[in-house]
């Protein structure tokens, strides 16, 4: 494989984790601040409207991915967990 077909995958392939990972920092801190109005017991709209936009930002995430193909969508998935493992490495931290 010639070096510049492998950087016309790598860098696509890097892109898109790196999206992955920016939507599920974003959508983990948005459940968390769910979960937190939630218990707090202050309303329902934003805990209503912070849910379905995550929800429909994840879902609008992976269906892009999906269209650009398998391993796009398996990379962003990648880079989704990623920001899960941090999210809940830093819950446990803070308690």
């Amino acid at each position: 494989m010639s070096p510049t077909r492998t950087s016309e995958l790598v860098v696509p392939l890097a892109a898109q984790l790196l999206v992955g990972f920016a939507v599920g920092v974003v959508y983990f801190k948005a459940l968390r601040r769910t979960g937190m109005r939630l218990t707090a017991r202050k309303g329902w709209l934003e805990p209503v409207a912070l849910t379905a936009s995550r929800i429909g930002v994840a879902v609008a995430l992976f269906a892009t991915a999906a269209r650009i193909g398998a391993v796009a969508l398996l990379v962003t998935l990648v880079g989704f967990l990623i920001a899960r493992s941090v999210a809940v490495y830093r819950s446990r931290r803070t308690g």
